[in-house]
């Protein structure tokens, strides 16, 4: 094992603990055969266990909000979260990895066209519940009401079930839920761009931050979150660029 004080501050028990959040399919899923955790988010862990020369032991949740208390509670020891300046009061992030989209999703016969129509007073948005729409959406949102259904995942079922006037969401996943599901479509552009970023606890000190953001700027720079993104057959992601 790698014995530095960034070494020890990101694996303090000699075990690199990442955790892993399922709720968004972009960073990370379940293979459907085997039923392993893949995706960006478990590679970039990975590697950097490896440059660590540690151990590696994945903490699987399946919410963004979860993942955010694995490393504040430490029980983990770095996360992969949208870089938020609530959850920055805690959690030191890196430079994004990743850029997302943040989309509107209506049914076919809604009188919405456009997403500036979307905040507006009686109208009812889902939203998966400490996700990073959640975050955005609870600060920006000044007239719609905002609705949270559990998980990210569960956000289209429940506007449906709920009779909502918008789902909100990783614009992949709504498209996903758009082609599965007939009479649904999504509203044009962008509502937030979302920058996904490595994280751990600001205690763990500057020297582990800083550790950790070149490690970031190297995967993006060598092509590894590129070639990871095309290997995981991820759409609607792009990698972020340099010092972003």
């Amino acid at each position: 094992m790698i014995h530095s004080a960034p070494a020890a501050a990101l694996s303090p028990t000699g075990v690199l603990r990442a955790s892993i959040n399922l709720g968004n399919p972009i960073l990370a899923r379940r293979d459907p055969s085997s039923g392993a955790v893949i995706g960006v988010s478990v590679d970039l862990a990975r590697a950097l266990a490896e440059r660590l020369d540690a151990p590696l032991q994945l903490v699987v949740v399946d919410t963004a909000s979860k993942s955010v208390d694995v490393v504040r509670e430490e029980r983990g020891d770095i996360g992969f979260f949208a870089i938020d300046p609530l959850r920055g009061q805690e959690i030191a992030f890196t430079p994004p990895y990743v850029l997302i989209e943040g989309g509107y999703l209506v049914r076919q016969d809604s009188p919405l066209q456009h997403n500036e129509e979307v905040d507006r007073p009686g109208r009812r948005i889902t939203v998966g519940a400490g996700s990073a729409y959640d975050l955005y959406l609870s600060r920006e949102i000044r007239h719609a009401e905002l609705l949270r259904a559990p998980s990210s995942p569960a956000v289209v079922p429940t506007f449906l079930a709920e009779g909502h006037d918008v789902a909100a969401g990783v614009r992949q996943q709504l498209e996903a839920d758009a082609r599965r599901i007939p009479g649904l479509r999504l509203l044009p552009g962008r509502f937030m761009v979302i920058r996904q970023a490595m994280g751990l606890l600001r205690s763990r000190g500057p020297a582990a931050s800083a550790y950790l953001e070149a490690f970031v700027e190297d995967m993006k720079a060598s092509g590894f979150v590129a070639e990871a993104l095309r290997r995981h057959a991820i759409e609607g992601a792009a990698v972020a660029p340099p010092g972003a």
